[in-house]
């Protein structure tokens, strides 16, 4: 507090000096005028005679030899008051877009219109106003930044609202200017937009940085309306929000003043919130790694649910170009334990999964769009979908992971986005690794999401013998390895081969059903062998009873007949038998993990 009162007593003794050197010294001074605690000795005519506000004052205070007027509320203070005086003084000072704004405010404030004299400062400045400021773009970002110590006067005055016309109206032409200068003669002599050539019109976007996050919103948003290219645009706010959102380094080293650390906190808060907002609906205008760094600072800052979930969806919208380094969102929660977010990944997963191109903010097929309607691209999906299988394997090895998170995050796309499950499989085995105490129904949940039939060779040899997974997944491994080995056995026959040709002819939807098929006669013959190993089981009961009673010769005998009568891989005989109940094959599959390994 020492500092500051020391600053404004030095200021009123500068201001005090600066004025004894242009009023008149031979005069003694009649009215005193304080402004913001300072006092102006001055005289009555030279201001009355120009200043109505002045001339209604001192009428009030005639009756007193030296008025003392306060003038409260003066837009500018003393610095804009010391202006005025100069200019009832007749002493030359020039009019530059760095006061231009404080004239006019207090022009305005002290009504000196042509009404109380000709060539007034309301109108001078008014004139250099229109003919010099608003017709340079440089020159209004100046004005707008000193507009920002002056409201609401200067709104009041339609001085932030003309500048802003003046900025617009210069970029449209810069624009205008900068496509024609792209334009070229394609190869059969038509005209074309050279859309590799730089784009030179888009000077401006570093003058913007520099205005305050309100008045560079309302620029912003008078640009959307008047047509500015969406490029342009995303360029100017990717710059502002580089040059606003980096500057916390130098508070945060102030550890001893916590309360300029939260003020700025505050700034950043409205910066990226109205950024958000500002964001062109245009799809792949604004990289997604920017987007992504929005959304981190978003969570960081605990803005508006409305601008969370406005991020979402533009990245759900264009999560195909995503990179691993992109999802891997830290948890800012402190009510989560675990590393990363997890929640807000699993809820861009779903935008992604449910784009729609009747969205209320899409105008045309080229916003948000995608290949078929409704629903994202198998291209896009299958990118996607290794995206998610790389993200998973990251976040698995967290120990406060919920299997729940997990198989949501490992559901949230279609059945159909994976051609390949080797990226699934690998995720669910560093999971299962990592989270040793899984109980036997999280376990069988995890495999679930696995299509062994989707699993390369090598995958499937090491699912085969990961004794993570449970009993139930390893033996349906070994069916399936079963399968690919038949099929590839009797593709060798040439007959097979040509078959196997047709095969991969057919469309999509056939083989898959042929598949199926195959799948279903697998299942019936391994019922028909836990059928045929039951009933030996039964029988080398019996023929342990009769080891005690009978001779040996006998029991040889009688064994080699029942092996004799056993066919596991036979065609004839598992053809001709009929087809179990449903019943016995749900009691099926929990016999077969009992006995099939062993038969295998």
């Amino acid at each position: 507090m020492d500092k500051q009162q020391q600053q404004l007593s030095f200021a009123k003794c500068s201001r005090q000096q600066r004025c004894s050197e242009w009023m008149f010294h031979d005069v003694r001074s009649d009215i005193a005028i304080e402004v913001n605690g300072g006092s102006f000795p001055l005289h009555k005519f030279p201001l009355v005679s120009r200043c109505g506000r002045m001339r209604k004052l001192v009428a009030e205070n005639r009756g007193s030899d030296i008025c003392r007027i306060e003038l409260l509320n003066l837009p500018g203070g003393a610095e804009s008051f010391e202006l005025a005086a100069k200019f009832c003084y007749c002493i030359n000072f020039e009019i530059t877009s760095a006061n231009v704004a404080q004239l006019l405010c207090v022009s305005d404030y002290l009504e000196m219109t042509e009404e109380f004299s000709s060539n007034n400062l309301g109108s001078r400045t008014e004139e250099y106003l229109e003919s010099i400021v608003c017709k340079n773009l440089e020159m209004c970002v100046a004005v707008l930044q000193q507009c920002e110590n002056l409201l609401p006067f200067a709104d009041e005055l339609k001085i932030v609202g003309r500048c802003i016309d003046g900025i617009v109206s210069k970029a449209c032409v810069e624009q205008i200017a900068s496509s024609f200068s792209r334009l070229e003669y394609s190869s059969s002599g038509r005209l074309q937009m050279n859309r590799q050539a730089k784009c030179e019109g888009d000077w401006w976007i570093e003058d913007l940085s520099d205005l305050r996050i309100d008045l560079y919103e309302r620029v912003i948003t008078a640009m959307k309306c008047r047509g500015v290219r969406p490029e342009s645009i995303g360029e100017s706010l990717m710059n502002y929000a580089q040059k606003e959102l980096t500057k916390k380094s130098g508070f945060w080293n102030s550890s001893n003043q916590p309360n300029l650390i939260t003020e700025f906190s505050g700034h950043e808060r409205l910066v990226v919130e109205s950024i958000i907002s500002l964001l062109p609906v245009e799809k792949q205008v604004i990289p997604i790694t920017f987007l992504f760094g929005l959304l981190r600072k978003s969570v960081m800052l605990d803005c508006t649910v409305a601008c969370r979930l406005d991020l979402e969806r533009r990245i759900g919208s264009q999560l195909d170009v995503a990179t691993l380094d992109d999802l891997l969102i830290p948890s800012f929660c402190h009510a989560s334990d675990t590393l990363f977010d997890v929640d807000t990944v699993h809820r861009i997963l779903v935008k992604f999964s449910q784009q729609d191109d009747s969205d209320d903010d899409i105008e045309d097929g080229s916003l948000f769009g995608s290949d078929s309607l409704g629903s994202p691209s198998q291209t896009s999906l299958v990118k996607v979908s290794k995206l998610v299988d790389n993200y998973l394997a990251e976040i698995a090895p967290d120990a406060n992971l919920e299997v729940t998170k997990f198989i949501a995050i490992a559901k949230s796309l279609p059945s159909d986005a994976r051609t390949a499950h080797d990226g699934l499989y690998r995720s669910i085995d560093v999971y299962l690794k990592a989270h040793q105490g899984l109980s036997d129904t999280d376990k069988q949940q995890l495999c679930r999401l696995i299509d062994f039939q989707k699993l390369s060779q090598e995958a499937g040899s090491h699912a085969a013998q990961n004794e993570r997974l449970p009993l139930q997944s390893m033996v349906q491994v070994l069916y399936i390895e079963q399968l690919r080995l038949r099929n590839a056995l009797s593709n060798s026959d040439p007959d097979h081969i040509n078959g196997g040709a047709f095969s991969a002819a057919m469309s999509p939807r056939d083989n898959y059903a042929s598949l199926r098929r195959e799948n279903r006669e697998l299942k019936l013959e391994l019922t028909r062998l836990r059928m045929r190993l039951n009933d030996l089981e039964k029988e080398q009961v019996c023929m342990k009873k009769n080891m005690e009673k009978s001779e040996s010769n006998n029991f040889i005998s009688s064994f080699s007949k029942k092996l004799g009568r056993l066919n596991f891989f036979g065609s004839s005989s598992s053809r001709g038998s009929s087809s179990p109940s449903q019943n016995s094959q749900r009691m099926d599959t929990r016999v077969i993990e009992r006995t099939v390994p062993s038969a295998v």
